[in-house]
């Protein structure tokens, strides 16, 4: 790929914005030296204006995503993109977010431009774990680990019931619950089917991904081991 592609793919500016950066001597190597269009350079060899380049397409990044954000492009308040760098919404392949998480919902989000991986992670043959903690409007009445871990819980308006899932009690109002589904407001809906209200939801993990280390609205790319992670099973 021309050098000149590949930058522009990563949402620097158009081709014909590349071009002049070139002329203007803006793209070096990293001694400072000019680089030009037509030079065989490896991805980490490239600058601009000093600074390395984006990494190339097939990244997931991983976000603590706050409150009011939403995961959505086309919603016309604030979605996760605006959280990125402006180049990263105009890179080719574009990059998506990793199945969602509601405005009122906070925490792990994947997002990527590798959609083999995207689709690996979301398919229900992969049946990878999402976590929550979520904390209740009322005490829990006692019934609810097995109605959910009974695979027999029916929501409002489906004709399925969901998959098992676990749940963890921290206190009466405090709960942890694995899910290995991702159906419409799915916590929410299942609290909602025993008569009680999520006050507040946060995702803590996917499958033994977990988000550390970061502030609400921070976000990093993965590492090749931290990805592996997100295929591992649950620990009984």
């Amino acid at each position: 790929m021309r050098l000149v592609r590949l930058i522009a793919n990563l949402g620097y500016g158009s081709r014909k914005d590349v071009a002049w950066m070139f002329r203007e001597g803006r793209i070096t190597d990293p001694e400072g030296d000019v680089l030009y269009a037509d030079d065989k350079v490896d991805h980490a060899q490239i600058r601009i204006d000093g600074e390395s380049l984006d990494p190339p397409a097939g990244i997931i990044l991983m976000m603590n995503k706050p409150l009011n954000v939403t995961c959505s492009r086309k919603d016309p308040g604030r979605v996760v993109y605006d959280l990125l760098p402006l180049r990263y919404r105009q890179r080719d392949p574009a990059l998506s977010t990793v199945g969602r998480l509601d405005r009122d919902t906070s925490g792990l989000l994947l997002i990527t431009d590798d959609g083999a991986l995207l689709h690996r992670i979301i398919s229900p043959r992969a049946s990878v774990t999402k976590v929550y903690e979520a904390t209740l409007a009322q005490d829990l009445r006692g019934d609810e680990q097995a109605l959910f871990a009974s695979g027999t819980l029916m929501l409002e308006s489906e004709t399925t019931p969901l998959l098992p899932a676990k749940l963890d009690v921290l206190t009466p109002r405090h709960v942890r619950l694995s899910i290995t589904e991702g159906r419409y407001h799915q916590v929410r809906r299942m609290f909602a089917a025993t008569g009680n209200h999520v006050e507040t939801l946060e995702r803590v993990a996917i499958g033994q991904l977990q988000l550390t280390g970061l502030q609400p609205g921070e976000w990093r790319q993965l590492s090749a081991e931290e990805i592996a992670r997100i295929f591992e099973p649950a620990v009984a």
